[in-house]
């Protein structure tokens, strides 16, 4: 049996080609894919494409288009045995966050990857990276896919993609995995780390079990439903009272990402703390990250973290930014509850964090 891929163009440079008489960049037909990328028959799968009506720039991924490719997916999930999205690179940690949280007890791989430079660039990274990746989609034994997990393929490695973050702008390699190991590295051979990938388990049972709309613990659950009535506070040296307060008082707000020091370090200053602890108090979720991409929060081992620790505030634990945004406005639908929020937020719903 020959797996079944579905290609999906969301937008960005990867699907682009120069106009050969303007230079110009425009998208091109992704039904003549193996015109533009022949090797693509020489794969052992059957590639079928679709696309957004109107593709777009990364830089305006929002809530809606998560939905619209999560829809996409969802209708299509039991017809094919993986999927591959084609996405800008901008923003594309935080798709691939957003979709792992989305699609709960996944049996099926959904690869995120794009490129550097278009795929009709004589100098272009987007064939090696589509190609791998609808190799890695298509990746089966014993009768079923080996990666069940959401991922971010990009030069020559395979991360899960609520691990990831765009780390240059300029480099083939723009993404790192700061604080887990790639789940493959493509070389002369193909080498998944199978010990590595996300099995699901004890984390997806305990917050489905939880949630009356699950109907079985091995059948995909679709989540859709995302909360955009969230912030990213930055700290900085300097920072003002007068800027915590406007974030904190922003109309309707239900969560700060609090972008600490080190391993979650903010100031001692009382109106600091006694302005978090208002927010708190309004019921409004705050979660500790670090600002380093490498390393994790721990709240307490540090004097200017232990104030943080007694006023209630999550612990990030190595979570990135980009994955904490999406798991905040996910839980902020399905585990709206502060305890609950705080349990499930420190848990590894999808290998996430570390444990």
């Amino acid at each position: 049996m020959r797996p079944k891929i579905l290609l999906i163009y969301t937008g960005g440079t990867i699907g682009m080609i120069k106009d050969p008489e303007t230079g110009a960049l425009r998208s091109f037909d992704f039904s003549k894919l193996l015109y533009h990328i022949p090797e693509l028959k020489h794969l052992d799968c059957h590639i079928e494409t679709t696309s957004f009506d109107s593709p777009i720039d990364s830089s305006d991924m929002d809530l809606k288009h998560w939905r619209v490719l999560g829809d996409m997916i969802n209708s299509s999930y039991d017809d094919y045995h993986g999927f591959v999205v084609l996405h800008g690179s901008d923003t594309m940690s935080h798709t691939g966050s957003a979709l792992s949280f989305m699609f709960e007890n996944l049996t099926k791989p959904i690869i995120l990857t794009g490129s550097q430079l278009p795929i009709g660039d004589l100098r272009t990274d987007a064939k090696e990276n589509l190609i791998t990746s609808i190799q890695l989609a298509a990746e089966w034994e014993n009768d079923a896919p080996i990666i069940k997990e959401v991922c971010v393929y990009f030069e020559y490695q395979l991360y899960r993609a609520n691990r990831t973050a765009k780390m240059n702008a300029e480099h083939f390699e723009a993404f790192s995995s700061p604080n887990y190991p790639p789940l493959a590295v493509s070389g002369v051979h193909l080498n998944i780390d199978k010990q590595l990938l996300w099995k699901g388990g004890l984390d997806d049972h305990a917050f489905a079990k939880a949630n009356p709309q699950l109907t079985s613990f091995s059948k995909m659950i679709y989540r859709p439903e995302m909360d955009s009535r969230v912030v990213v506070l930055k700290l900085f040296p300097g920072i003002t009272e007068a800027v915590v307060r406007a974030i904190c008082s922003i109309e309707d707000l239900q969560g700060i990402v609090l972008e600490t020091y080190g391993s979650g370090n903010a100031p001692t200053i009382s109106w600091f703390i006694e302005t978090l602890r208002e927010a708190l108090l309004k019921g409004i979720k705050v979660v500790n990250v670090t600002q380093c991409r490498g390393g994790a929060v721990d709240m307490g081992k540090y004097e200017t973290s232990v104030h943080l620790k007694k006023i209630g505030m999550v612990s990030g634990n190595d979570i990135t930014t980009e994955a904490a945004l999406a798991k905040m406005m996910y839980l902020l639908c399905y585990m709206p509850s502060t305890g609950d929020f705080k349990k499930y937020f420190e848990t590894s719903l999808r290998g996430e964090i570390s444990v």
